[in-house]
């Protein structure tokens, strides 16, 4: 198996820091579960079980409970400090069950969710094709994997700056499209459709771009990345790279967001059981 694009531990950490002054700077992350939810009004689907994967403070988690009034809606996230803050969502009498735990490696039964939705969460798969075999292995037969994503071209300005600089990655790097795509039909999901929009999110300097990424978590979770402090020379003069940017006095900042849906099979294949004869438990 190839190293893994994404540290996750580093991403973990990231987002549990960042758990207090999250919901402050999702902005764009906000803005993106609205447009992921709207696609929900084009779906004909009552679902018992909904798992909301990677979800941060909650926020989407809230909006699902208003929707689904009757079903069981259930938060996962792999940073404990951000399900202490989803957990509070809803009302007192409808609260999310929140679960901490790994999304390539899912604390839940096969065949229990009839509706997994994830936003901008799975850009931090460390394989992503075992979070897509994990989505499939829990939905039921017949049910919904709706989800966003970051492309490539997420913070195209931010790369080519760094790349002035030097040639280690600074930035994260994001799945194509089509890649995503290939991997929903290899690991068996249904009818998959993709399609990618791109988000400009402007700043007056990169310094207020990089305050915002640090306070929602989205810091540099390259496998490969550099371990030690960025100089201040080499950050000023990455900084000075970025300025060729500048538009109408301020600074852009890209992002391509990737948004998929698929369906769970309704011939399923049943998990692949292993039969131990009695007497061999008998010696």
């Amino acid at each position: 198996m190839s190293e893994p694009l994404i540290d996750k531990a580093q991403a973990c950490r990231a987002f549990s820091r960042a758990a207090p002054t999250y919901d402050e700077a999702a902005v764009l992350q906000r803005e993106v579960s609205r447009r992921l939810q709207s696609r929900l009004d084009l779906v004909r689907l009552e679902p018992e079980n909904i798992l909301d994967l990677g979800c941060g403070t909650g926020e989407q988690t809230q909006a699902l409970l208003r929707r689904y009034s009757r079903s069981r809606v259930l938060a996962l996230d792999f940073a404990l400090p951000m399900l202490d803050i989803a957990r509070r969502r809803g009302r007192w009498r409808r609260r999310p069950r929140c679960v901490c735990g790994d999304m390539e490696q899912l604390p839940l039964a096969d065949a229990s969710i009839d509706l997994l939705i994830s936003n901008l969460a799975f850009q931090w798969a460390a394989q992503p094709a075992q979070l897509y075999a994990e989505c499939l292995r829990v939905l039921r037969p017949g049910g919904l994997l709706m989800f966003t994503s970051f492309g490539p071209d997420t913070l195209k300005e931010l790369r080519a700056a760094w790349r002035e600089v030097d040639q280690a990655p600074h930035v994260s790097p994001f799945m194509d499209m089509h890649d995503l795509g290939d991997i929903l039909v290899d690991t068996g999901f249904a009818a998959p459709v993709m399609d990618v929009e791109q988000m400009v999110l402007t700043y007056a300097t990169v310094d207020d771009l990089m305050r915002d990424l640090k306070q929602i978590g989205a810091s540099n979770a390259s496998s490969g990345r550099c371990r030690g402090l960025t100089g201040k020379a080499r950050m000023q003069a990455m900084r000075d790279a970025y300025e060729s940017w500048r538009c109408e006095g301020v600074l852009p900042a890209s992002y391509e967001i990737v948004y998929g849906h698929a369906w769970a099979p309704e011939n399923k294949k049943a998990p692949r059981q292993v039969s131990i004869p009695l007497r061999q438990l008998a010696d």
